[in-house]
Order: structure tokens, then sequence, then C-alpha cells
């Protein structure tokens, strides 16, 4: 935390370099994310580096209230809902698609990191149960199970009470639990 303060007021006093420090400490959460919630690589690093620029013309606007990473995230959840919304009608790639493209190196750029090594089709399964569910619902599974965000940074995030993210867990958990079952059937 201390260090991305450290590395914002090296950026903020002209040292454009320092921003670099600050991309290489948060790169692989932001583009775990956007791959979590886009379910596409090439629109994931596209994303990525959009939120990364955003965040740097809008460095003067960060005020430290928040940790960098919260104040980052939440450029990053902005920017995948407009990129969702904007594709909204059109085809994607499916998360099949995309598990077969990738392979093994997806499990480890993803935003939802298992415990342990998930087999092939545990991975599989994963990303089919999260492609299912609303944006809403997989926007807050990735953010507390994937990137593993307390319960008041989600808040801070989202924009919501400490009350709402634990509703909305509940409900995200319910509908994949859901969902999980309805494929088991």
């Amino acid at each position: 935390m201390e260090e991305d303060l450290e590395l914002v007021q090296q950026v903020r006093a002209g040292a454009r370099q320092a921003y670099a420090g600050l991309v290489r400490r948060h790169q692989a959460r932001v583009r775990g994310y956007c791959l979590g919630v886009l379910g596409n690589a090439a629109d994931a690093d596209d994303a990525a580096q959009e939120i990364f620029l955003k965040a740097y013309r809008g460095l003067a606007g960060f005020r430290g209230g928040a940790r960098f990473s919260t104040w980052l995230c939440r450029i990053a959840i902005n920017h995948c809902r407009d990129l969702l919304r904007k594709r909204a009608g059109r085809r994607e790639e499916s998360w099949d698609a995309l598990i077969e493209a990738e392979g093994e190196g997806l499990e480890a750029r993803t935003a939802v990191p298992p415990a342990g090594r998930l087999s092939e089709e545990r991975r599989r399964q994963l990303y089919r149960l999260l492609a299912a569910l609303p944006a809403g619902a997989r926007e807050v599974l990735i953010l507390r199970e994937g990137q593993g965000l307390r319960y008041e940074e989600i808040a801070a995030v989202l924009g919501c009470s400490l009350d709402g993210v634990k509703a909305r867990l509940k409900r995200a958990r319910q509908a994949a639990r859901e969902r999980k079952e309805a494929r088991d059937d």
C-alpha cells in the first residue's frame, strides 16, 4: 500500500517511469479481473491497457482516501461494464472456445485462481458456470473469490454498503449453486 502511494507521488512529481511500477504491481490482477468478466483473452488484454491509460490520465483525481488498488479496481469495473453494455446483442467468443484456444495457460491468467490445480474438466465447468451468471453476480464473485478483496474493499469498489456486498454475494453464490445443480441434473 505504502509503495503504491509512493509511486503515485513520484508520478505526480513528473517521474512518469514510476507508473510502470504501478502497472507491474497490478497488471495481473486487472487483466485477471477483465478476463473473468469479459471471457475473452484478447478483450481482457485490450481492456487492461485501456484501464491503465485511464488510471494514468486520472491520477490527479486519486485522493488517497482508499487504497490505490481499490481505486484502480473501480476503474476496471466501470470500464468492463461499459464494454459489456457496448457488446450487448453481439455474439462474442464463448468460454468454451476460450478454454480450447488458451489451454493450460488460461488458469494462471484468470481472475479466479483455484486453491490447487484444477483438472481441465473442473476448470471448464468453472468458466461455464461464471459465464452463465449475470454480470453483477460474476463481478462480485470475482472480486471476493478471485481477487480476494475484503468485504469493505468490495463495498468501496462497488459503491455500496457492507450489507449490500453481503447480500450480493449471497445471491451470487445462490445463483451459482442453482446453475451448477441444474447442470448436474
